[in-house]
């Protein structure tokens, strides 16, 4: 792999919990092969394109790295019901790609976070989805879900030798069902397919509320710190 670009940003009001200072470790890489992104992957780094970060914060440590553990999965009463009221929808998996329903759906999505939960306005174009998204790298795909012909959710994720991690998810607001749970669902299920061993959540911050439901999936790990690319990282079993 070949590094670009690494700092780390100055202090700013965190977008998760706005009481606290937020700092990320940045850095932009190319030629990065699916075993290097696992070696990040398991010390804590998430993946935008060709950028890599994690927490940095100096003062708060609520942003925990967490995984789900494929051969302990044991989906609760909800997540099963919420599979068995997706049972209609057609799933894709493929390579990123854009069009104008994948650009709509972002879009309306976006917009209906901004309402119900107070996010920031963030204009959706095919340029700075195609920079978000649409970055060759080896290891990205997308799982777009289709009500008949019409496409209610799509999520981006990253496929390495032994784990899925998964980057983003956006569903038609007006589609009944917990379509994101059906997601990272439907990644564990990849994940026991091919004899992956974990699916990779992002960052778990019991304080925001979007991001609260990452702990309702067990069993689950949560890493230990930031450890450093030469470090063996550590992760402990997750509360229920």
């Amino acid at each position: 792999m070949l590094q670009l670009v690494r700092y780390v940003e100055q202090p700013r009001v965190c977008s998760y919990l706005p009481d606290e200072q937020a700092s990320l470790d940045v850095c932009e890489m190319v030629d990065v092969t699916p075993e290097e992104f696992e070696a990040m992957l398991v010390r804590g780094w998430r993946r935008f394109g060709s950028w890599y970060f994690r927490p940095q914060c100096q003062a708060c440590w609520k942003c925990i790295g967490l995984r789900i553990v494929v051969n302990r999965f044991s989906p609760s009463r909800s997540q099963r019901r919420a599979r068995r009221d997706a049972s209609s929808l057609r799933r894709v998996v493929s390579i990123p790609t854009l069009d104008k329903a994948r650009l709509d759906l972002c879009s309306r999505w976006h917009a209906s976070r901004e309402v119900a939960r107070g996010w920031g306005e963030n204009s959706i174009n095919g340029e700075r989805y195609t920079s978000d998204f649409l970055f060759p790298h080896p290891c990205a795909r997308e799982s777009a879900f289709y009500d008949g012909d019409r496409l209610v959710g799509l999520g981006l994720f990253d496929e390495t030798p032994n784990a899925i991690s998964a980057a983003c998810f956006f569903y038609d607001p007006d589609h009944e069902g917990s379509l994101g749970t059906v997601n990272v669902m439907s990644l564990v299920e990849d994940a026991q397919e091919h004899g992956r061993e974990h699916v990779y959540l992002g960052f778990r911050v019991q304080d925001c509320p979007s991001l609260r439901y990452k702990s309702s999936f067990v069993e689950h790990e949560l890493l230990e710190g930031r450890p450093g690319m030469h470090e063996i990282p550590m992760w402990r079993r997750g509360e229920r």
